[in-house]
């Protein structure tokens, strides 16, 4: 019996902006499921791995735009991250578009992009289960659900990814902010970088040296103590409505990571959903995916005390 495969056939992957500045080897590890970092390095120092068509170290900087040749790769059963059927079944039901150059799914709270880092298995491993060809246009942080968008074919990724790019893909999302923002519209167009804190913990915090960023705020609905609101990227860099809101002073409520104070009542998870998403390749096409049932649960909440007031 032949051997399962993290790709049957090479692959040249067009590195996303918002993974500039990812080493080489974690970016492989993201691309190829279940292959384990060993095999992943000797792919690299044997030349199997190429980027821009040149050879290059694990340690490597990946830079926005740049190709990296992936080979198919056989792997041992052992080796595979178990991904439960229920939860393949559960992330079908979730694909809202599907055919020959994307499919775009409403990814759930909780469920990260990749496994790896101490993450049992990521979105990447499910999807492979139902179609090993499909790769991320773009991505979602863990704990942020919404909408993602994934290209089929070569020529449909590198197509969508070039949009994206060029500013032509519009992503809004829905939050609820800590704090009562008074201006009704608050654009905050300032560069982002990642670093590690004292704890060994990775953050984006805003810093002229960085990658530029633009978040547009538009207010939705002020409540006692929040503010629920419209968030508009013009780029996508590592946690940038995350890191821009905390860069406020009106972090997002249920965020661990950029937020010190307690999450409202009822609020287990990070509020941030990716509720609208246009594209305009290959031809113009609107999506949307309506408030998940617990997070409009929380902002219920909140309006009970005006409602009794």
């Amino acid at each position: 019996m032949n051997s399962p495969k993290a790709g049957s056939r090479v692959r040249h992957v067009v590195v996303p902006e918002d993974r500039s500045g990812q080493r080489l080897d974690n970016f492989l590890v993201g691309h190829l499921s279940g292959v384990p970092r060993s095999l992943v390095y000797r792919l690299v120092r044997t030349g199997q791995v190429r980027v821009n068509g040149g050879r290059a170290k694990p340690m490597k900087k990946l830079r926005g735009g740049d190709e990296v040749r992936i080979p198919p790769v056989a792997i041992r059963p052992e080796d595979q991250t178990s991904v439960p059927d229920e939860l393949v079944e559960h992330i079908k039901s979730r694909i809202i578009e599907q055919n020959e150059d994307f499919i775009v799914i409403d990814k759930p709270s909780g469920l990260a992009m990749h496994g790896g880092s101490g993450i049992s298995l990521g979105l990447m491993n499910v999807l492979a289960r139902i179609n090993e060809d499909w790769r991320p246009v773009h991505r979602l942080d863990r704990p942020t659900s919404g909408l993602l968008i994934l290209g089929g074919r070569h020529r449909s990724l590198v197509a969508l990814q070039r949009e994206l790019a060029g500013r032509r893909v519009d992503k809004r999302y829905l939050a609820l902010m800590t704090g009562v923002l008074p201006e009704a519209l608050v654009t905050v167009d300032r560069p982002l970088k990642k670093i590690r804190d004292g704890s060994g913990q990775h953050r984006v915090v805003v810093d002229e040296t960085g990658q530029s960023a633009l978040t547009r705020f538009r207010v939705l609905e002020r409540l006692p103590g929040h503010t629920y609101v419209e968030a508009e990227i013009e780029t996508g860099r590592t946690h940038q409505i995350r890191a821009h809101a905390a860069a406020l002073g009106y972090p997002l409520a249920g965020d661990e990571r950029y937020n010190e104070q307690a999450a409202p009542d009822g609020l287990r998870r990070l509020f941030l959903h990716a509720h609208y998403l246009r594209l305009s390749w290959p031809e113009d096409r609107v999506f949307s995916s309506p408030l998940p049932d617990e997070l409009g649960a929380v902002l219920d909440a909140l309006r009970a005390p005006a409602r009794t007031g």
